[in-house]
């Protein structure tokens, strides 16, 4: 029997009535969300008191108590020849771990042109040595007046110091954005994504690091989020910072702070970077006055359900 066109096309159409389902497109399932990854600052094994703890030693230990990563502190390295490098390297390797943060320190905020450019020289030859260790981001500090010469004075003070007479804080970001500025080209160079930390001097808020961050508008410029530093306000400070970080430093303080210890509702840490869908690293700075061999795994232990 033949069918007509006209036959056809209301049978179709019948079916497609009483069959919804065969018409409707499949509903894609929802991605998991994907867990953090853990790492740990070589800081976390030395406060700068004391002798220090060689950074391969910390590699070892950071492999054998299960973090996925390691963070290194330049000023904590015994050397910086390429034989060296590779071996930190090797050794991270080994042990099942990335090479994946290197935090500096520099500083541009000072009104001496030549101390600038020894700080850019010394920023940009820090790229390099990231480069050659295969590290993706490194950690830059915009520098303070140095009006407060202790640290613990500094600590003791909130991190605030006045402006030295004659000078004006807009002096201050633009060295430091020509400073960054300079640095650049050999970020982009060696794919190295540098950081932005609120530390102290003109990043001692969201907003001074964000003015930085903003006035330069380059994708290897980005932050870096320290939980620890925010001393009002910290919750709120964060959410600023979250959608621009490329690595969180996350500090806890069993024992005790070595300067001072905050109380860090990391729950609500967790969620402030899964809605700035954050995706890197969470890298433990352990500040506590207890030994590295205690509060370091227990510091993993809280990531590790917090974050995962």
């Amino acid at each position: 029997m033949s069918v007509t066109r006209r036959q056809f096309i209301a049978g179709a159409a019948a079916v497609a009535g009483a069959s919804p389902s065969l018409t409707a497109l499949p509903q894609a399932e929802p991605a998991p969300r994907r867990r953090l990854r853990i790492g740990v600052s070589t800081y976390s094994f030395w406060h700068f008191r004391g002798p220090k703890v060689e950074v391969a030693d910390c590699i070892e230990k950071a492999g054998a108590m299960g973090f996925d990563g390691v963070e290194l502190l330049h000023e904590q390295m015994s050397g910086e020849s390429n034989a060296y490098l590779q071996d930190l390297k090797r050794r991270a390797f080994v042990n099942g771990l990335d090479l994946m943060g290197f935090s500096i320190h520099q500083g541009f905020v000072t009104p001496d042109a030549d101390l600038r450019r020894k700080h850019v020289s010394h920023t940009q030859h820090c790229i390099e040595l990231a480069y050659r260790m295969g590290i993706p981001t490194l950690r830059l500090n915009t520098g303070r007046w140095g009006t407060i010469r202790s640290f613990d004075a500094l600590m003791a003070n909130k991190g605030i110091e006045p402006v030295p007479e004659g000078r004006t804080e807009d002096e201050g970001f633009k060295w430091v954005i020509d400073a960054i500025e300079q640095c650049l080209p050999r970020a982009e160079e060696c794919g190295v994504t540098m950081g932005l930390e609120n530390h102290w001097g003109l990043g001692r808020t969201a907003a001074g690091v964000l003015r930085i961050h903003d006035a330069i508008k380059s994708p290897w410029l980005k932050v870096t989020l320290d939980t620890g530093n925010f001393l009002e306000d910290m919750y709120e400070q964060m959410e600023r910072m979250a959608p621009h970080a490329v690595l969180v430093q996350a500090k806890t303080y069993h024992g005790g702070g070595e300067w001072y210890t905050l109380d860090i509702d990391y729950d609500r840490v967790a969620t402030i970077l899964r809605k700035a869908a954050y995706k890197g690293y969470v890298s433990l700075e352990f500040e506590g006055k207890d030994p590295a061999e205690s509060g370091v795994p227990k510091s993993l232990e809280l990531f590790r359900k917090v974050f995962g």
